[in-house]
């Protein structure tokens, strides 16, 4: 969008809070007159102070010159009166997320401005029909939901309604691609598509904390280290508040018909409760201590000694795989003695597998419990890795396997049994969440990938993760524990099974050109 454009394009902002700031901030920045209005006129002012503080310390950094930011500052228009917004041609509503608030505001504002203006609202949990059914004109309003802050989350969702103009979508998603942040459109379904995409990380880690597989700690440092995350789920919930995603996570289940996808965790009221919301109340999953994590120790590694026989002969189920192959050569220099046989009363039984678990694994092939572990195959050998028990594996070969596997200082994390790992299940979870996102249209596939890797900060889109893994072997996972659980939370999305089925990739060609 040209300069002239923009001296038409005058946006409004309705709200001086944390968002309606980082907001006015980013088009500020982009060269539009922003005007902003709160009906606290202090929030107002103090908003424009810290947008100041912001732009200047950028100067100071040498980000823009000096009379780059004044510009920047001066495209900023206080409002004292709401009537003060009446030129403008986008109008940004970010007040406090209750419906009929903003039902309100929205009649007001269609009232104040051109019937060519655009009206957009910040939410991020409420139906944009719902707001626009205030409206005389429902065809102009859309949803417009940035994420905190604004100037450096660089995705923007635009959720239009059910009735909402085509040319109204087109202008908006314009009009974020001018200041450098992506548009990614979604439909007005629960949680549009950050929220919703970002289901599977969080809820499936509770299920595995509530199963007793791990400790928090375990699973995030399973899901940094081995997977690549920036944060594991536990540290993520704490860093948002266990009062909004507990919330949020009650939210989403009950506008999806309680879908058993979303099922929220049994173990969150009671933290809720309690006021362990996390971070900003010195405890959470973690505790803090001048907001910091107190990180607690990980158990510590067995010490093998290789004069006792029992504890370095190794039977390894071989299924003729890179994985299977790997694990033999890491073994080997880690000094184990591999056998031919599993028969031996003195030899470690070394299982892998993809959405199983051991005692299953051990029914299956008619090994003996006591003597099995198994090593999640998904992660690189040399991150990360996870030793999973069964209920019966006798301490002698849990030290005696998690020392082997020490020897090369890789470190390991030691689990219960549980179908797919940790790392399989949430992978798994998030894969086929997008995949529903797919089926059903709530966004392209492009949009999908976008939105989870700028939005949530995942190394990976999780569509191009499913193909990096391969699509037959998420859904394999996903049908497995199925089969072991009877629970519907992990039946397979349609779409992701008939992809799988037929060798096709995840992505679409559109997104694997990007």
């Amino acid at each position: 969008m040209s300069g002239s454009e923009k001296d038409k394009s005058r946006i409004g902002i309705v709200g001086a809070g944390v968002m309606g700031r980082g907001i006015a901030q980013l088009f500020a920045q982009s060269g539009y007159p922003v005007c902003l209005y709160d009906a606290d006129a202090g929030a107002v002012n103090d908003a424009v102070g810290f947008i100041r503080k912001m732009v200047n310390r950028q100067v100071d950094k040498g980000k823009y010159a000096r009379p780059e930011g004044e510009k920047i500052l001066s495209n900023l228009i206080a409002c004292n009166k709401l009537e003060e917004l009446s030129g403008c041609h986008v109008l940004i509503e970010a007040i406090v997320e209750i419906l009929e608030a903003k039902k309100q505001l929205f009649a007001e504002l269609e009232r104040l401005v051109p019937t060519s203006a655009i009206l957009a609202s910040n939410t991020s949990s409420l139906l944009v029909a719902d707001i626009a059914s205030a409206c005389a004109n429902p065809g102009r309003v859309a949803g417009l939901h940035f994420f905190n802050p604004a100037p450096l989350m660089r995705v923007v969702e635009i959720i239009p309604a059910v009735l909402t103009e085509q040319a109204v979508i087109d202008e908006l998603v314009s009009l974020v691609s001018s200041t450098g942040h992506r548009a990614v459109v979604a439909a007005d379904q629960p949680g549009f598509l950050v929220n919703h995409a970002g289901r599977g990380f969080t809820t499936e880690a509770l299920r595995i904390l509530e199963e007793g597989v791990a400790g928090p700690a375990d699973i995030d440092r399973v899901m940094r280290e081995a997977l690549g995350f920036r944060m594991g789920p536990f540290e993520l919930l704490d860093l948002t508040g266990l009062d909004v995603s507990g919330k949020v996570a009650q939210s989403v289940y009950d506008q999806f018909q309680q879908d058993p996808l979303f099922r929220p965790s049994s173990l969150l009221p009671p933290r809720m409760a309690a006021g362990l919301f996390g971070r900003k109340t010195g405890r959470g999953f973690y505790r803090y201590e001048n907001n910091q994590k107190v990180e607690p120790e990980a158990s510590p590694t067995p010490k093998i000694d290789p004069t006792k026989i029992g504890l370095t002969k190794v039977w390894l189920a071989q299924d003729g795989t890179d994985h299977s192959r790997q694990l033999a050569q890491v073994l080997k220099a880690n000094g184990a003695r591999l056998m031919d046989s599993a028969a031996g009363k003195d030899t470690m039984l070394m299982l892998q597998f993809w959405g199983n678990d051991v005692s299953n694994a051990c029914a299956e092939l008619n090994l003996d419990p006591t003597r099995a572990v198994a090593l999640d195959p998904l992660p690189d050998l040399r991150s990360r890795r996870t030793l999973m028990l069964s209920p019966v594996t006798t301490v002698e070969v849990r030290n005696g396997m998690h020392g082997l596997l020490s020897v090369d200082k890789v470190p390991v994390t030691v689990i219960n049994d549980s179908p797919g790992f940790i790392s399989q299940r949430i992978l798994a979870t998030i894969v086929n969440i997008a995949g529903n996102i797919a089926q059903r249209g709530i966004a392209t596939v492009p949009d999908i990938e976008d939105a989870v890797t700028l939005g949530l900060g995942y190394p990976l889109g999780p569509l191009a993760w499913g193909d990096k893994v391969g699509g037959a072997k998420i859904v394999g996972i996903l049908n497995n524990m199925f089969r072991l659980t009877n629970d519907p939370r992990y039946r397979v999305s349609s779409w992701l099974r008939r992809r799988a089925q037929s060798g096709a990739s995840l992505l679409t060609p559109e997104a694997r050109r990007k």
